[in-house]
């Protein structure tokens, strides 16, 4: 063999074993609720529309196959394992021990109160993509917590602009007496206020095997003896508000949990490469792709991307770099998370649950620096104190 050959090949072994040497290596562990019914297959079969559904390790998985090809581009491997954790010490300990064996970020698939107690717990980046909660984003918020799952606030925001685009501006709001729909009720109230809408009545309405209460359930009563444009049923459980719409004294539309609702994902968007998504979902896990599993799909994009433009694997780093990242979700517009509450921003889809049938921010609707901060809390109302 010729010497200039010898050093041809001398000078690619030296670019491959630099190559290799600044290889990151990144480890993540996803935590699941192990008793949420949302696991369930059957829960998934009949699930109501915008219910959580599916384990976040699927959505998770997708997007790091995606990102294949740029990983191995940039001499990057995430590796990832799932752990199920059944209560809210539970959670925590878990999280405790991934960091001290190394791990680099978690994803949480969790109930409010646990993503808490874990990204209090660590110092490494915590990514929520189970919890729409505004008190995550709020009181309870952290420096190292970032969400991909749109917040209510930004729900009700979504479907308040709608209502005002379409002049739909008298409301009727029927609301459960849950905790739950205490909240979201509020949230609700508040994008009505934030958008001018009028709030003509808000009646509560009770699922009961007591007789004395069952005018509490009668759609038709709860629906008469005042006007509006449009009816807004807040119901955590979706059990009443599946009966609602068609069903009322008056022939109005209804938004909410029920007729019209708005949601980070649904399977039949049709552009920005939204159906390629949501097939090679389907194809992968033989299920129609939810907002939950957009949202696991999305901070797997997140950390890949993050992780792809750093040569070294620590925690810090990688937060600075999810911080200032450009995301694409296809959803058509560039996102980034928000530095007052660490949401990503996006768009929302409103679906009746066979097609979408807008999206959200509606045409129309200004904002002096991103229009997509018109859903959700915006910076000047910063209610957490725990970011810069």
């Amino acid at each position: 063999m010729s010497k200039p050959i010898l050093r041809v090949l001398a000078g690619s072994i030296l670019l491959m074993a630099s190559a290799l040497a600044q290889a990151a290596n990144w480890t993540v562990t996803v935590l699941e609720d192990m008793t949420s019914p949302a696991l369930e297959r059957p829960q998934l079969d009949r699930a109501y529309l915008g219910h959580p559904g599916g384990p976040a390790s699927e959505g998770w998985n997708l997007a790091l196959e995606d990102a294949r090809f740029e990983l191995d581009a940039a001499h990057t491997q995430i590796s990832s394992k799932t752990i199920s954790v059944s209560s809210l010490d539970a959670a925590r300990t878990a999280a405790q021990q991934a960091e001290k064996a190394g791990q680099q970020a978690l994803v949480v698939n969790l109930p409010a109160s646990w993503v808490t107690a874990v990204a209090m717990a660590v110092k490494v980046p915590v990514i929520n993509v189970g919890a729409g909660a505004d008190s995550l984003r709020e009181a309870q918020c952290r420096r190292n917590l970032l969400h991909t799952l749109p917040s209510e606030r930004m729900r009700t925001d979504a479907l308040a602009q709608t209502l005002v685009s379409r002049k739909w501006s008298q409301v009727l709001m029927l609301s459960g007496t849950t905790v739950e729909d205490r909240v979201s009720s509020a949230a609700a109230q508040a994008s009505l206020r934030r958008y001018g809408l009028k709030l003509v009545a808000d009646r509560p309405f009770k699922l009961s095997a007591d007789p004395r209460e069952r005018d509490l359930a009668n759609t038709k009563l709860l629906t008469s003896g005042v006007n509006y444009d449009v009816i807004w049923v807040v119901d955590a459980d979706g059990e009443f508000a599946r009966t609602l719409p068609y069903n009322t004294q008056a022939a109005r539309p209804v938004v909410g949990d029920a007729g019209m609702v708005a949601l980070g994902w649904h399977a039949q968007y049709e552009r920005y490469g939204a159906p390629q998504v949501s097939r090679r979902f389907a194809k992968a896990y033989k299920r129609a792709m939810t907002q939950q599993d957009w949202a696991s799909w999305m901070a797997g994009k997140a950390l890949s991307l993050a992780a792809g433009s750093l040569t070294k694997s620590a925690a810090p780093e990688l937060l600075a770099a999810l911080n200032s990242l450009n995301l694409d979700g296809s959803k058509g517009v560039s996102m980034q998370f928000r530095p007052w509450d660490g949401q990503l921003q996006q768009t929302l889809l409103l679906t009746d649950g066979q097609g979408v049938i807008g999206i959200a921010p509606v045409e129309g609707v200004l904002h002096p620096r991103n229009v997509l901060d018109t859903l959700g809390a915006d910076s000047p109302e910063k209610r957490c104190t725990n970011r810069p």
